[in-house]
């Protein structure tokens, strides 16, 4: 398998500490992956995972290591902390081990169109409001994804489609939970778009996406616990969303959207 070079990578929600983080295909990613700049777009250790139980296998710890010798080796990495993360921005524009900690940070593509880049819990009003709530939430979540395990043995036994994600299925079928994420990209562009930039690059909700609203470059780079996604500029400036799986087969370069951000 070749190695990809980009000009820019954005992964978020990894969940390290966490039963449900995929390290395994996370590690598979970043050794195939290389970047001039790395941003690690929050909830990259839960914190609230590891407050209920202590869970830190050695693949997680390698994790750790391995973007630290990505920082060392001359990648520019920026850590902007989420929501299971929050402690970690008292700490904003600190360098630890060569990793940038800040709460957000204005990328500039490659013509010079400007994005934000954040969490996006911020413009999550059950995140902001209701603590209790969006941690009540956050365990359902972590229930569905341990029932999919399940589901996929059964699922691969009887020669059907491995893959299949329960949480996703649950996202697209619950209509106040397809509400809840349109009113999220519709909060967080709502706010934004006035503002002098060209569009925001953002976590949280674990759904990947690329789009413009109102003119304005709405790009969300999912999760590694569920759909394994990760958001690249490619050196001429063309942003892609990048679905990734174990390299026993190739990744799926599913969604690519030419925003001109070469001119």
């Amino acid at each position: 398998m070749n190695m990809h070079t980009y000009r820019t990578i954005w992964i978020s929600d990894l969940h390290l500490g966490s039963t449900q983080c995929q390290a395994d295909v996370l590690l598979d990613f970043l050794k195939y992956n290389e970047s001039e700049k790395l941003y690690l777009v929050g909830d990259i250790i839960d914190f609230w995972a590891l407050s209920k139980k202590t869970h830190w296998p050695r693949d997680h710890n390698t994790v750790i290591q391995k973007i630290l010798r990505k920082a060392r080796h001359g990648t520019q990495v920026i850590y902007i902390p989420g929501n299971h993360d929050e402690n970690v921005r008292q700490y904003d524009n600190y360098v630890f081990g060569d990793i940038v900690v800040k709460n957000s940070d204005r990328h500039t593509a490659h013509d010079g169109k400007q994005f934000l880049v954040v969490h996006g819990d911020e413009y999550d009003t059950i995140a902001t409001c209701h603590k209790w709530l969006a941690k009540l939430g956050s365990e359902g979540y972590d229930f569905l994804i341990w029932i999919n395990r399940f589901l996929r043995i059964v699922r691969r036994w009887l020669g059907m489609q491995s893959n299949f994600s329960l949480a996703a299925f649950v996202k697209f079928k619950v209509k106040n939970v397809v509400q809840f994420i349109s009113d999220y990209e519709e909060s967080i562009v709502g706010t934004l778009r006035d503002g002098g930039l060209d569009g925001v690059i953002c976590g949280h909700i674990h759904h990947a996406e690329i789009k413009e609203i109102d003119g304005f470059l709405y790009i969300n780079t999912g999760d590694f616990v569920e759909s394994c996604t990760a958001i690249v500029e490619h050196m001429n400036g063309t942003l892609e969303l990048v679905k990734w799986r174990k390299i026993e087969s190739a990744p799926a370069h599913d969604e690519t959207l030419e925003v001109n951000v070469h001119g």
